[in-house]
């Protein structure tokens, strides 16, 4: 080193930041500061078997659309957030007007299968609207051995309310009674003729009863749904059994099927007109476009004939002639008789 020059400073060297444990020193690139994830990153779905399960529906989010069927056949719609799933036939605690009600679940169906797939309007793809009530929890032994002692008591329920409409003087009859299951209300459904005053009897149940009472003017055909029974045919009652919704009967449809007009004959348990009537009525009523029409004279091979009746399911129609003679011919023989007629006619002119 030469006289004239003087040293260089040695800086003190930085320490070297520690190499993570399991990475080998030999020429490894140090890593990017760039691909290093961040510690609140989550961690990534391929981290392996201890992966954390990304984040489901929101708390509180249905998981299920259930239909639950209650006393007498009525039922509603009510939406479910809960593991493991509700099965058909069990009994759930729902919410109702101002408490709680049990039932049994009749339908389930996923909420995310609720959903028009291309647009049900046409205007794209929406939800099915969720129903605005809730299944709160399933029903315990205990909740369903208290549903049916309020089951027990409804007969005494009805008793007293009959007793109390005679005193009353009011002409109603008295067909069903519901308590709630959280007894915060009584509904007492019943048919009369005319309207009924029942303001009177109302506060009087309510002092018996100590809730809330909700009393239904119902009609006759709905009565024989809820109470149910045995048709003229040995069967349990359709509107009971299968119908959905009961749809007007009128006397035309007994008279378009050549049915007698005895209305005992043609009437149901509940005193209407059966619905069964409504069944095969579109078979008769194209039938009627191919057969003439009862009581008309036509022309046949015999001459001028009167059509007394046809028969739909033998395909025959009987014709009567002037002299009173009756004879029954196909319906095939008879459309044959009449174009050779009509030929014949048209020869002659």
């Amino acid at each position: 080193m030469s006289e004239g020059r003087r040293p260089r400073p040695v800086r003190p060297r930085a320490p070297r930041p520690a190499r993570p444990a399991g990475e080998s020193g030999n020429g490894a690139a140090a890593p990017n500061p760039a691909s290093v994830p961040s510690p609140a990153a989550p961690p990534s779905p391929a981290a392996g078997p201890d992966r954390v399960a990304s984040p489901g529906p929101a708390a509180g989010a249905p998981s299920q659309v259930l239909e639950v069927r209650f006393k007498g056949l009525r039922s509603d719609f009510f939406a479910f957030s809960g593991v493991p799933p509700l099965t058909e036939r069990e009994y759930v605690v729902v919410e109702a007007d101002r408490g709680q009600d049990i039932g049994w679940v009749k339908r389930a169906a996923a909420a995310r299968d609720l959903a028009c797939e291309g647009g049900c309007d046409a205007t794209g793809e929406r939800a099915v609207p969720l129903p605005s009530r809730r299944v709160i929890r399933r029903a315990a032994p205990a909740d369903v051995l208290r549903l049916q002692q309020l089951r027990d008591q409804e007969l005494e329920v009805r008793r007293r309310t009959r007793e109390l409409a005679v005193k009353h003087r009011l002409r109603m009859k008295v067909s069903e009674a519901e308590w709630q299951w959280d007894r915060n209300k009584l509904t007492v459904y019943f048919t009369a003729e005319k309207r009924v005053d029942f303001r009177a009897l109302v506060r009087d149940m309510a002092r018996s009863f100590r809730t809330r009472i909700d009393l239904r003017q119902i009609g006759v055909r709905d009565e024989a749904r809820r109470l149910g029974g045995l048709g003229r045919c040995r069967r349990e009652l359709c509107c009971r059994s299968w119908l959905t919704s009961i749809e007007p009967v009128t006397l035309q449809l007994a008279k378009d099927q050549g049915l007698s007009l005895n209305p005992s004959q043609i009437s149901g348990a509940c005193g209407r007109l059966m619905n069964c009537l409504r069944y095969e009525h579109a078979v008769y009523t194209q039938a009627k476009k191919r057969f003439p029409p009862v009581g008309r004279t036509i022309r046949t091979a015999n001459g001028r004939e009167n059509v007394k009746s046809w028969d739909l399911f033998e395909e025959t129609v009987s014709l009567e002639a002037g002299d009173g003679e009756v004879r029954t011919i196909p319906l095939a023989q008879l459309k044959d008789e009449r174009r050779a007629a009509r030929r014949a006619e048209l020869d002659r002119g």
